[in-house]
């Protein structure tokens, strides 16, 4: 069982390191942002573009409004990404704040993108978004490496540091 407040901090943690990752892609040039680098999302921006989707489709699914898709191909841009992933936090966060011990544990049936039935705790769903975004966020950290950026501490003791 997860308590809430180390769910609370989880949520608060993905958001402080996504925004700090577009944050550092915002001053990548365009050849920078689209380069392909080989993987299933591609690029820096196509790689943030589907870690918002991603957590903009479990809040829906959480929330009963799941997205009709997963992107528009007009939000692989910076300037969507930075105007409507922070309103994706903010659903996580008050979804988040008002979670019990007892609330995250109740089971959410949903179905995913092809359409399959699944059952989860509310806990594990949540994170596991913490978790998918983390993981991505390091891809996208070592496509800067590659370009000779470097990318801001996105570490989750980074995170605990400023608190």
């Amino acid at each position: 069982m997860l308590a809430p407040d180390v769910l609370r901090h989880h949520v608060e943690y993905t958001s402080w390191a996504s925004g700090r990752l577009l944050q550092a892609a915002a001053g990548l040039s365009p050849e920078q942002l689209t380069r392909d680098f080989g993987t299933s999302d591609k690029s820096v921006i196509g790689t943030l573009a589907h870690v918002f989707a991603a957590d903009r489709v479990w809040i829906g699914r959480i929330q009963g409004t799941p997205p009709q898709r997963f992107l528009d191909p007009s939000e692989v841009d910076l300037s969507s990404l930075a105007r409507e992933w922070p309103l994706v936090h903010d659903r996580w966060r008050a979804w988040a704040a008002s979670q019990t011990a007892e609330s995250m544990a109740q089971p959410l049936i949903y179905h995913d993108l092809k359409g399959n039935r699944h059952t989860q705790p509310l806990w594990q769903i949540a994170l596991h978004t913490v978790n998918h975004a983390t993981h991505h966020r390091g891809q996208v950290a070592g496509f800067l490496r590659t370009m000779g950026a470097t990318p801001p501490p996105l570490d989750l003791i980074a995170y605990y540091r400023t608190l």
